[in-house]
């Protein structure tokens, strides 16, 4: 990846996030994106400086805005994160194209034995305020999960998930345990 294909990804982004350059979602965003480019620098002398800047800002955006995204999180494009704080962010976890992620979302582990085991979302899944996705689920394009929801299982694309434990709804149809 080039710089300037960072600078395009991040101007996504940007419009992504409705032009606001200020929203902490976008700020950890693109710090995200610069996160990753830095690490792909194969000469030391250039990635080791970039390093420090992009790890010191990680901790910044993680502990001011409470947006912990690490940059081994595989990352689409479009992806915009509402508001701020509490949102977490397992490092094995992979966001589809043009998500929203909303605050005191987790995508996390369920299981203490299964460390790597990490939630995958399909393209365009919207996460209500406050759900847990946890553990290896794969969340279908175009899912809806309700706020407060707590998701243990796969989730079909369109679906809608609510409740705790979550249930699956589909359009013009009951629910499924």
């Amino acid at each position: 990846m080039t710089p300037f294909d960072l600078v395009k990804q991040v101007h996504e982004d940007y419009l992504a996030h409705d032009k606001r350059l200020l929203v902490p979602g976008f700020q950890a965003v693109a710090l995200h994106r610069f996160g990753c480019w830095q690490q792909k620098i194969k000469r030391r002398v250039f990635r080791a400086p970039l390093t420090v800047v992009a790890r010191t800002l990680h901790v910044l955006v993680r502990n001011v805005y409470g947006i912990e995204l690490p940059f081994s999180v595989k990352l689409g494009r479009r992806v915009v994160i509402y508001h701020q704080h509490g949102i977490v962010i397992h490092g094995n976890s992979i966001i589809g194209d043009d998500c929203i992620i909303r605050q005191g979302v987790t995508l996390g582990i369920r299981n203490m034995n299964r460390l790597t085991e990490a939630p995958e979302l399909g393209n365009g899944v919207e996460i209500g305020c406050g759900a847990k996705i946890l553990g290896g689920v794969k969340i279908g394009d175009g899912a809806k999960i309700g706020a407060n929801a707590v998701v243990l299982k796969n989730v079909p694309a369109k679906a809608t998930a609510i409740g705790v434990p979550a249930t699956i709804w589909h359009f013009n149809s009951s629910p499924e345990d």
